[in-house]
This record gives C-alpha cells, structure tokens and sequence, in this order.
C-alpha cells in the first residue's frame, strides 16, 4: 500500500487579512466575496456594525471585523466583504484583503495559547503554521453569534 492509499481529512479555510495578520476561517461558513460597497448606518448601532446592504433583495448587516475585533481603523481601500451564512443568518464582515483557500489537516492546527483574561481567545480555534505565514484560525459563528446576532436581528428588522 502506498501512502496516497490513505486519505488525509482536510478542512478548507478562507483566509484573509487584518492588518498585518492573517485569519481564516471555515469555508462552508462563506457565501460569497464582494467588494465594499456603500452601506446603509443603522442609528445607536454599535460601532463594530457598520450597517446593512440589500443583496438581492435580503437585508444584510455589515460587520467590521477589525473594530468587532478592537483593531485601529484603516483607510479600508481595498476592502472586500465576506458575505457569511451562520445559524441560520445571512451577514458580511469587512476585511482588508482575501488571500486564498488554505486545506488543513487535523494536526497542522495546533491548539492556540492561553491569554488568560487579557484577551478574549473563545473564539480563536487554533494557530497553524504555513511555511512563513501563520494563520489565525477563527470560529466565526462563536465570535458573531454570542450578543452580535440579537443586534444584528433588531437593525436588520
């Protein structure tokens, strides 16, 4: 038997970049990609959603990732949006750029580190090393669903 013989049980991951990190996240979660378009300010909403879009008809919040995640703004040129479907609910996070889709074995992921109550890393699945880069493996229905989705439902309404 040869090692081909065997297949390796590989999750897919969109990466994509904050700043100078890269996350990813899984791609059964992703929708589709666009680009940042105009968005609709909902008042008294908290400053990490920045809004809806009508997509074809749906309301669809608009959430900023690096302020969702307590990251300095940016100039946000170049920015795309990764429209995700979570529990149910359609919604889209700006990021600075999508990299690519990355395949990962179970064991390429190593188990993030411990930031005791510095930084919130619930929704930080694991770390996993790629040659130079090293991903940041995000659950991103954990990180947008614990109080995120209440808001989202009542701006989205």
């Amino acid at each position: 038997m040869s090692r081909h013989d065997f297949q390796v049980a590989r999750d897919e991951f969109l990466s994509f970049r904050l700043g100078d990190e890269e996350y990813a996240i899984d791609i059964l979660k992703v929708q589709e990609i666009r680009a940042l378009e105009a968005v609709t300010r909902i008042a008294n909403a908290p400053r990490y959603l920045k809004g809806v879009i009508n997509l074809r008809g749906s309301i669809v919040p608009i959430v900023d990732l690096r302020a969702k995640l307590g990251m300095p703004d940016s100039s946000q040129a170049g920015a795309v949006v990764i429209i995700l479907n979570l529990a149910e609910r359609v919604m889209g996070v700006v990021v600075d750029a999508v990299s690519d889709v990355v395949a990962l074995a179970r064991e390429d992921v190593r188990p993030a580190p411990e930031f005791g109550s510095v930084v919130d890393a619930t929704f930080i699945r694991g770390l996993a090393p790629i040659g130079e880069r090293m991903l940041i493996l995000v659950d991103i229905t954990r990180l947008m669903t614990s109080g995120e989705l209440a808001v989202v439902e009542r701006a989205a309404a």
